[in-house]
């Protein structure tokens, strides 16, 4: 049996350490040795990705923010599905894990953060949705921590409360998406949604093809036309 590398290792602003780890061709991060996100375990982050711009392939130009790098999954589903003239932007909080896409991660989805019509901000989602321009986005991706049940950093459960809800109503365009990812059914995050004015379907999804179950939940929030 092939041994498992540590590849990388970075603490998080509240002192946890993030790593990248890669055992027989397959990677994954973790936060103080919980698995985040893996590479063979990511048919919900392409679905995400996937619902968020389904409405956009004939749509062109189209705007999609994606909240969260990690392995490159929901970026890869985006790129794949919206029209060559699209603009992607991303914003992962943490400089390394982009870094890590770069020098490690090139056989998994590493070279698309350098593909011309992605953008990466060094930054928190939040901050990008609140100097975004009304109506900027037709459509929000969030693969944030481990959902509206924030681990990784405290200050992310603050997306997932009204104020946040309401950045993201403000950020998208008239018709237009935004797609959470949740690692569980829940419902007060759900109800928050539809209170703001959202639209929503919860879609339970698999983690990986051949999963007997759902592992987690997309949230798909809708912004009316009017």
């Amino acid at each position: 049996m092939k041994p498992e590398r540590k590849l990388a290792e970075t603490n998080t602003r509240e002192g946890a350490r993030l790593g990248l780890y890669e055992h027989d061709g397959s990677y994954a991060i973790r936060l103080d040795g919980q698995t985040l996100m893996h590479s063979a375990i990511s048919a919900s982050e392409l679905l995400l990705g996937e619902l968020a711009v389904k409405e956009l392939t004939d749509q062109s130009p189209s705007c999609v923010l994606i909240g969260g790098l990690g392995l490159g999954f929901s970026l890869k589903s985006v790129l794949a599905k919206t029209a060559p003239t699209s603009v992607i932007h991303v914003a992962e909080l943490i400089p390394q894990v982009m870094e890590w896409n770069r020098e490690f991660l090139a056989a998994v989805n590493g070279t698309l953060v350098d593909v011309p019509r992605v953008t990466i901000f060094i930054d928190d989602v939040w901050n990008v949705l609140a100097r975004s321009a009304q109506g900027f986005y037709d459509a929000i991706v969030i693969d944030i921590d481990n959902g509206p049940a924030a681990m990784v950093q405290k200050p992310n459960f603050r997306l997932y409360h009204e104020h946040g809800i309401r950045l993201m109503l403000a950020a998208l365009k008239p018709g237009g998406r935004a797609v959470i990812w949740s690692a569980a059914w829940d419902d007060a995050f759900a109800n928050r949604l539809s209170a703001a004015g959202f639209r929503i379907a919860a879609i339970p999804a698999k983690l990986y093809p051949n999963a007997k179950r759902c592992g987690c939940t997309l949230y798909v929030a809708d912004k009316p036309l009017k």
